[in-house]
């Protein structure tokens, strides 16, 4: 059997690279298929390197764009690689427009799709990734969920149990896999002159957030407060489209430390070491809870509710004295709480059902 694997952003490359791993041992036969959904391919190779994963045999260079132009131009040139290479399943993971779009190219061609990371939902269908989420799944033959309550949602959705595998999360994998690495390659803490739980680490790039002039307002007012009252500095590694809202909406950022974006391993070194983190990434709120970091998500809602319920996580929105609030709690907090995202084999037991359906 031939496979192809399809990626578009710098997080399913990260979640994606325990299920290559795997498919390297067992020497499957596949392929990689980078969209460059990310502004660029030269943004996401360094990612490759750094977790020791070959480069995409394709890439399509999309770059960014409005939804419905993006979506269709993956679209049309995963169509044309498919043809050629006339793969037995495609692999996507998580809710993205690559996601959505090699789901449908694959099973309007009758290939068996598997989505990895599937039954998320946040019930918020005004994020475009909740519409992703939903239609990959639904055409998908082969749905690996992480836990047992994206199971339960998949079920009340109508689909198969028999096409629903409970895997764990690949993000549990990818954190213990590559954290090692890590220490080897990179001294992100010295480079930036920090020390061990000294310091705040931010995130933010989600549209609902930076794209909203208040929201971005709330969220910069929130992180200057918390510096300002516990005397500790933020570290903001600024996302592109986040640096230019700042920038549009004139918004002052005073105690708060913007940095150039860094390499995955660096990042999960700050991660690791950070007294607390503040983002309105899914899969930082999930590297968090692994990495027993408290997390205050800078969102009304979130997919990974197991994060919050472990007592992870809190979900602080866009508002400042909401987020003083729950970064309070969350420190006072001892970080004991059980990892409820898998035990860190969810690569293997990927790889491990898709070999059954020879």
């Amino acid at each position: 059997m031939k496979h192809a694997i399809i990626l578009g952003t710098r997080p399913e490359i990260i979640k994606m690279s325990p299920v290559v791993r795997e498919f390297n041992r067992r020497r499957f036969d596949y392929f990689l298929l980078h969209t460059g959904q990310h502004y660029s391919y030269e943004m996401d190779k360094i990612f490759f390197e750094e977790i020791g994963l070959e480069e995409p045999k394709y890439n399509l260079n999309v770059g960014s764009g409005s939804h419905g132009k993006q979506t269709g131009e993956i679209l049309i040139g995963i169509e044309k690689i498919l043809l050629m290479e006339k793969p037995d399943t495609v692999l996507v993971e998580g809710d993205t427009n690559s996601v959505l779009a090699g789901a449908l190219a694959a099973s309007k061609m009758r290939i068996k799709v598997g989505h990895v990371e599937a039954g998320l939902r946040s019930y918020d269908r005004n994020m475009p990734e909740e519409i992703n989420r939903i239609l990959a799944d639904h055409c998908s033959d082969c749905l690996f969920a992480p836990t047992e309550k994206s199971r339960e949602i998949l079920l009340g959705e109508g689909i198969s149990g028999e096409k629903i595998h409970v895997t764990g999360n690949t993000i549990v994998d990818a954190v213990k896999q590559n954290l090692k690495l890590a220490n080897k390659k990179a001294d992100a803490l010295k480079e930036l002159g920090l020390k061990p739980k000294k310091y705040f680490l931010v995130t933010s790039h989600r549209q609902e957030n930076v794209d909203v002039k208040e929201r971005l307002k709330g969220i910069l007012k929130g992180l200057e407060k918390m510096s300002e009252l516990h005397s500790m500095p933020v570290i903001f590694p600024i996302h592109p489209r986040t640096a230019k809202m700042i920038s549009e909406f004139g918004l002052k950022h005073e105690g708060i430390r913007l940095t150039d974006p860094v390499g995955y391993l660096k990042f999960l070194q700050l991660e690791a070491n950070a007294r607390l983190v503040l983002t309105d990434s899914g899969g930082v709120q999930e590297e968090a809870c692994v990495l027993k970091v408290p997390c205050v998500t800078l969102r009304d809602n979130t997919e990974r509710p197991e994060t919050v319920e472990a007592g992870a996580n809190m979900l602080a929105g866009a508002s400042p004295e909401k987020i003083v609030i729950c970064a309070k709690k969350m420190m006072e907090r001892k970080a004991e709480w059980t990892n409820p995202l898998g035990d860190g084999n969810a690569g293997t037991k990927i790889a491990t059902i898709i070999e059954a359906q020879r």
